[in-house]
């Protein structure tokens, strides 16, 4: 039977049963005596078995196999559950999800898994002692070889290294050592580059090229290889070199657990077969359940047919939304023709086309829509972890998980919730001395919470820890230069909070490798921004800090104020103004240098667009300002325009990578007239 036509679907279905073993597992840890929750887990990893079998994933299968062997043992209570068993048992998901990854990449599922399954086989077998110092000992020791690894290598050469393991290369390190009695031994190195060239790409040598071929070494020297070849394929192409002594090829040891090893792993369970025929009781107790589970994985996609859901590949949703938006702007020119014509039989057709394809747009926005549950999923688990490597007890509560976002921002805001998380139990959450000395409950709680209000989406972390120390906050930013002395007297308690945004600002006194660097809310800012939306802090010392995230629902289509700025055309998104508004001249102050208007009891600055963007000037000024009350978190600014035009639904079009860097504007549309109106980027002109 084809399988390839039933893979999309495996895949799918294979990550919903390793996310939901995550989450039962996180589940089990705090209730280790239900039983229930065990079977939930012990049936996930037993359809995903069957499914793996079927689908001829023979390594899959046999991992899964084996985790069900635990799991089997510890509902039967065989053996008692314990949080050194979940963290193994959790290796193991892990491993899962890489070789389905790699599945999905193309590859062919194969991973070096001996270490975990070692640590299963003993656990079922009861013989496993878990020597916690002896273990972290050894993961010290490897995680300094890896470093001192990665330190080879610069950050050019370890991107090159990670995007071709991407696209099914793989790094490998080639030590190779000539004859001692070798003559030319530039020569060896020019026939050995040569031979290697066939079969992959050099990406360093060590010594330099230049020095190998001068002979500026002894008998020895190493060669960083991608290749999509096995390893013995390598080697004995080398050793054909004559006068080669000796050749060692080994995975990059910084990226070993990404590389997919390509040796089977069937010799390792054979001896795990054998030991499983001596179980006959456990296996004729499960073998009618095996057979109905995998029964069920073989017609998954007879299943399929008869629910009321299909899946959709998102590329095809992508050219669905191309399609749309280019209908958007046929629209637009429409009621523009349609108003110049005044034909009341034609006004009537554009005004029936506006609903349905309004009505269409509704629809469409709403298929590409997903849940952030999507992108919390990953959090339960990252805080499990960290937790542990901090010595703190931390409750993660996610709350609104069903609230939907438009794909596009799903996939770019994933990033800086890690950011915000690892900070918050970072800096953030004390530990249980320090909380109970403070007459707090020793367990912190953090709360992920999102929620629609209008047309945007708000995400806010909330902690209950220690909050931002204010005026260390604000002794970093004096001392690293982000603000002067001057300014900082006037900044209010969330502008001080909302300091530790800035780029390069820290305020760890240790660096580790959870804390920021003074790197990591600088690009939580940047990235939210990108996408439109802004970032807020709220912080009281001594009783924790709330980040607010305010994002888009959607990145395609946005609702704009068009205006005019001399003979040129700019649009305003409306989700970043508060009203516009007419001033008269003299109503326009002069302070510190800015020109101001008083709005409303507060004072807000003038930004005149047309010198901004440099607009030639093609007509004379009127005795008043037009302007269009723009807002960024809690400041404002007032921008004078020409002229407004009116509300438009637009397409937004990225500028391309010749004008990225364009300042103040995030974008362009086609109207209906086909002008090109640029779109006004209102966070970076306040900024």
């Amino acid at each position: 039977m084809e399988m390839n036509q039933y893979l999309e679907v495996f895949i799918e279905e294979s990550k919903e049963h390793l996310q939901a073993c995550n989450e039962h597992l996180l589940e089990l840890e705090k209730n280790p005596g239900n039983i229930q929750i065990v079977n939930e887990i012990f049936r996930s990893a037993h359809t995903l078995k069957g499914m793996s079998a079927t689908m001829g994933y023979e390594d899959l299968a046999s991992l899964t196999h084996q985790m069900e062997n635990v799991l089997d043992a510890i509902r039967n209570q065989k053996i008692a559950f314990t949080p050194e068993i979940l963290d193994v048992i959790f290796l193991a998901v892990d491993d899962l999800e890489a070789m389905i990854a790699s599945i999905e990449t193309g590859g062919d599922g194969k991973k070096n898994v001996e270490s975990v399954v070692k640590k299963l086989v003993a656990i079922e077998k009861g013989e496993v002692i878990f020597d916690v110092a002896a273990e972290e000992e050894v993961a010290a020791s490897v995680a300094i070889e890896e470093k001192n690894a990665a330190a080879s290598y610069d950050e050019f050469e370890i991107t090159v290294m990670k995007q071709s393991f991407e696209q099914g290369f793989f790094p490998y390190e080639i030590s190779v050592t000539l004859r001692q009695d070798c003559l030319l031994k530039a020569v060896r190195v020019f026939m050995i580059f040569e031979a290697l060239e066939s079969l992959g790409e050099v990406i360093k040598a060590n010594p330099s090229v230049e020095e190998l071929e001068e002979e500026k070494f002894d008998y020895n020297f190493n060669i960083t290889f991608i290749s999509k070849e096995e390893a013995d394929m390598i080697k004995s192409r080398v050793m054909k070199v004559s006068e080669v002594d000796n050749v060692e090829v080994k995975p990059v040891v910084f990226l070993e657990e990404t590389i997919v090893n390509r040796e089977s792993i069937s010799a390792l369970q054979s001896s795990g077969a054998a030991e499983s025929e001596s179980r006959d009781t456990f296996e004729s107790q499960n073998q009618q359940e095996e057979n109905n589970q995998e029964e069920k994985a073989a017609t998954v996609v007879s299943a399929k047919q008869s629910s009321k859901t299909i899946r959709v590949n998102i590329e095809r949703l992508d050219i669905l939304m191309n399609l749309f938006e280019e209908l958007v702007i046929d629209r637009g020119r429409l009621e523009q023709i349609s108003q110049d014509l005044k034909d009341q039989e034609l006004h009537e057709t554009v005004e029936r086309m506006s609903r349905t394809t309004g009505d269409l747009q509704n629809i469409i926005l709403n298929m590409r829509m997903v849940p952030v549950e999507t992108v919390f999923n990953r959090f339960p688990r990252m805080v499990r972890q960290l937790a542990r490597d901090l010595n703190k007890k931390i409750n993660l509560e996610i709350v609104g998980a069903e609230t939907e976002l438009d794909r596009t921002v799903i996939d770019e805001i994933g990033d800086p919730l890690v950011h915000l998380i690892r900070n918050a139990l970072d800096h953030g959450i004390e530990t249980p001395e320090i909380r109970r000395a403070n007459n707090k409950n020793e367990e912190g709680t953090v709360i992920l919470r999102a929620y629609h209000s209008g047309n945007h989406v708000f995400i806010e972390l909330e902690d209950d820890g220690a909050g931002i120390n204010k005026k260390k906050v604000l002794e970093r930013a004096l001392n690293k230069g982000i603000i002067s002395k001057e300014a900082a007297n006037s900044l209010t308690d969330s502008q001080i909070a909302e300091l530790i945004l800035a780029s390069g600002f820290s305020t760890a006194d240790k660096i580790s490798d959870i804390s920021g660097r003074g790197v990591g809310l600088d690009v939580v800012k940047s990235t939210i921004e990108a996408l439109g939306g802004n970032i807020t802090i709220e912080s009281q010392e001594g009783k924790g800090s709330l980040f607010s995230i305010q994002l888009p629902l959607t990145l395609s289509i946005i609702s704009v104020m068009l205006v005019e700025i001399q003979a040129e055309k700019y649009a305003v998104p409306l989700s970043s103004i508060i009203e516009t508004a007419i001033v008269h001249k003299e109503d326009v102050l002069q302070g510190h240098n800015q020109t101001v208007i008083d709005f409303r009891g507060k004072v807000v600055p003038l930004l005149f667009l047309k010198d901004l963007f440099e607009v030639p000037v093609t007509k004379e000024e009127d005795e008043f300002y037009s302007v269009v009350i723009v807002r960024k978190g809690d400041k404002l600014a007032a921008l004078v325009v020409d002229s407004f035009i009116g509300q438009q639904e637009v397409v937004l079009k990225s500028l391309g990578s010749y004008l990225s860097y364009a300042f103040a504007i995030s974008g362009a549309t086609i109207l209906g007239d086909g002008q090109v109106a640029l779109i006004v980027d209102c966070n970076a002109l306040i900024k």
